[in-house]
């Protein structure tokens, strides 16, 4: 499943046992809603909030917003039933935490086919470990059902005993060759969180990095981190306007068999007309999601 134009700038987690979050989620104007059954739910709470999950998103109302549900590990008491439940009810996809393998994605589709899901729903993988970093290009060519990787810092920088900074220097080998595997096989690719919700600068600053680095958008744990998030990550009118103008000169250079396009005194070639549609249609795409 490779990526689309579909919006992913703000990509809400919610918890999997608090229905009334669930409730107030269709509201709040993420592009991508994650119903958390693992990290957000306590052990003895976790089948409660899978009926919870499901039931929010069987009875629907967010809108044209993707909603992913975060299963347990499938090497957890909860993750095998957590995959049945999730195929049942026909979310946008599945995300997968501690993916280290393509050997893992393999398997997790097996059991989806098994379970028959359908062909629409898609795998989200979280690369959250050292061995996921490591094989992470394996990981993103496993299938074609993939449709996304997920950045999971907090873990990372946990595992190898890193520290968050402002600049994010230890995770930079990291984050940059996720979003690598992601784009050689046409993945959707995002941040992970942004855990001080006082320091506002701070995460706008984040948010700012990681569209700089080539993210698609940024992983939240608040309602307030969605509109800063979705400001940084959308292309703005002047962005808007020139790629559309490259795209107009670019067309009718080529109509009247010209070699050389140059917009606002810069040449034009193809890479950057690829961009442009890139631009656009994103920008499309988000007009169309405020729109339904």
């Amino acid at each position: 499943m490779a990526a689309t134009f579909r919006p992913r700038r703000s990509v809400l987690y919610m918890p999997g046992s608090n229905a009334r979050a669930q409730e107030k989620a269709k509201s709040i104007p993420a592009d991508a809603i994650i119903l958390d059954l693992e990290d957000a739910v306590a052990p003895d709470a976790k089948s409660a909030a899978r009926e919870t999950v499901c039931n929010s998103v069987q009875q629907g109302g967010y809108g044209g917003r993707e909603m992913i549900i975060r299963i347990n590990s499938l090497d957890t008491p909860w993750g095998l039933e957590d995959l049945q439940a999730a195929v049942s009810v026909q979310p946008d996809a599945i995300l997968v935490p501690k993916v280290e393998s393509a050997e893992m994605v393999h398997k997790v589709e097996s059991l989806m086919v098994a379970s028959g899901a359908l062909a629409t729903t898609a795998i989200w993988c979280m690369i959250e470990t050292p061995r996921g970093i490591l094989k992470v290009a394996d990981i993103a060519a496993a299938s074609t059902r993939l449709g996304a990787l997920v950045m999971g810092t907090s873990d990372l920088v946990k595992d190898v005993h890193a520290r968050h900074t402002p600049l994010r220097l230890p995770m930079l080998t990291a984050l940059s060759l996720s979003i690598l595997a992601a784009r050689a096989e046409g993945l959707a690719v995002l941040d992970g969180v942004y855990l001080d919700l006082q320091d506002t600068e701070g995460f706008r600053n984040a948010c700012v990095q990681g569209l700089e680095f080539g993210f698609d958008g940024k992983t939240l744990i608040h309602p307030s981190q969605v509109e800063p998030c979705n400001e940084v990550y959308a292309p703005d009118a002047a962005e808007v306007d020139l790629s559309r103008r490259i795209i107009e000169a670019f067309a009718a250079a080529e109509k009247e068999g010209k070699g050389v396009v140059v917009v606002d005194g810069k040449l034009v070639e193809n890479l950057h007309v690829d961009n442009a549609k890139r631009v656009v249609a994103l920008a499309e795409a988000i007009e169309n999601l405020q729109a339904a």
